[in-house]
C-alpha cells in the first residue's frame, strides 16, 4: 500500500508517523499519566523543572514558559498552596517577587521524575530490544541538547 493510499496519510502524503509533532503530542500525553500519579499537571511539572534551576522572578518564568504572565501566576498560586513553591521578595528591589522550590517542591518533583521515567521505561519496553530503548532515550537526550542550544540562541540576541 502507498503512502497516498494509507488510510493514516498526511494530506501533504506524509504517513502520520512521519510528523514529529504528532510522536512528541503523544509523548507529552504519556508524560501528563506520569504525572497523575504525583498529583501534578504538565504546567506544574515544567514549572517545578524550571525553578529547580533557581529562583526565578514570574516575567522570566513566563518567557521560559512562553506562556502569559498571568497564565504563571495562576500556576504559581496552586503551587505556593501546596506548599511547592514559595515567594521570595528580592532584596534589592522590593517590587520584584522571585520564586523558589521548597524542599517538598524538590521531592514532588523528584517523584514525579521517577514516575514518567517509569511510564516511559514501561513503553520503550515495546521498542525492539534494549538497544532500540538505547537509541530512542538517547533521541530524547539530543532534543534536551538542541532545546537548551536553541534557548541560549534566543537569550543571545535579546538586547539588555
Amino acid at each position: 500500500m502507498s503512502v497516498e493510499s494509507s488510510p493514516s496519510a498526511a494530506p501533504d502524503g506524509r504517513a502520520a508517523l512521519d510528523h514529529p509533532g504528532r510522536v512528541a503530542a503523544r509523548l507529552a500525553r504519556q508524560v501528563e499519566v506520569g504525572l497523575a500519579g504525583v498529583d501534578l499537571s504538565l504546567p506544574q511539572y515544567r514549572l517545578l523543572m524550571l525553578l529547580a534551576e533557581g529562583s526565578v522572578v514570574a516575567s522570566a518564568l513566563a518567557d521560559r514558559l512562553a506562556v502569559t504572565r498571568p497564565s504563571v501566576t495562576a500556576v504559581v498560586d496552586g503551587l505556593v498552596a501546596r506548599g511547592l513553591v514559595e515567594r521570595q521578595a528580592d532584596g534589592r528591589d522590593r517590587r520584584r517577587v522571585a520564586h523558589g522550590l521548597t524542599a517538598e517542591g524538590r521531592q514532588v518533583l523528584g517523584a514525579a521524575d521517577e514516575a514518567i521515567d517509569r511510564r516511559l521505561t514501561d513503553i520503550a519496553a515495546f521498542l525492539d530490544g534494549p538497544a532500540a530503548a538505547e537509541v530512542a532515550f538517547s533521541g530524547l537526550s539530543a532534543w534536551r541538547h538542541a532545546l537548551d542550544a536553541y534557548r541560549a540562541s534566543k537569550t543571545a540576541h535579546v538586547t539588555p
